[in-house]
């Protein structure tokens, strides 16, 4: 299947939700409500903080993502992506994201890390987070002035900083958790 059949295919009647990978679809599994607690309170910091620096960028929760590499067969979904181009009408997938945030769930390991690898093909993006959800712990990629990405990914513990240079954000980490028994 093509990006361009996924994005007109209807679905399978099921309700699930799907992403594209090397022209398969790929089920999604339904997100856990500590995901979900997560995912929106990442979310809900990442949009405040657009607003009180004033900046033209938009926070998405699980957007389209195309890669670069076998772009005609891949369509991404990440749990939150930031993105500083204006939107279009017609836009189905998030144009140049700047950070792309995945929530790490014990079932599926392979998967987000599948899924960062293909991020790290699409030259708009300067950091990938993956953020876990079994405690509180992130990993952040970020490319350096070269465009390069680490060998290795930064580490941010209970007690660190999630901080995303591209858009000028700094939180505590141990805000996205803060609706969970994590905090």
């Amino acid at each position: 299947m093509t990006v361009a059949d996924f994005l007109a295919w209807p679905g399978d009647g099921s309700g699930r939700k799907f992403q594209l990978v090397d022209g398969e679809l790929r089920a999604m599994s339904p997100s856990s409500a500590i995901h979900g607690s997560i995912q929106t309170d990442l979310g809900y910091t990442l949009r405040r903080h657009m607003i009180e620096q004033s900046r033209n960028c938009r926070v998405v929760t699980e957007p389209g993502i195309v890669t670069r590499v076998r772009a005609n067969i891949n369509l991404r979904v990440p749990d939150l992506g930031v993105s500083c181009t204006s939107p279009s009408p017609s836009e189905q997938a998030l144009p140049d994201p700047v950070v792309l945030i995945e929530i790490l769930s014990p079932s599926n390991v392979s998967d987000t890390w599948e899924n960062v690898w293909s991020y790290t093909t699409i030259p708009s993006v300067r950091e990938i987070v993956v953020v876990h959800s079994a405690r509180i712990f992130a990993e952040l990629l970020r490319r350096d002035a070269e465009g390069n990405w680490p060998a290795e990914p930064e580490e941010v513990g209970p007690e660190g900083t999630l901080r995303l240079d591209s858009i000028d954000f700094a939180c505590p980490l141990r805000a996205a958790y803060a609706q969970t028994h994590l905090a």
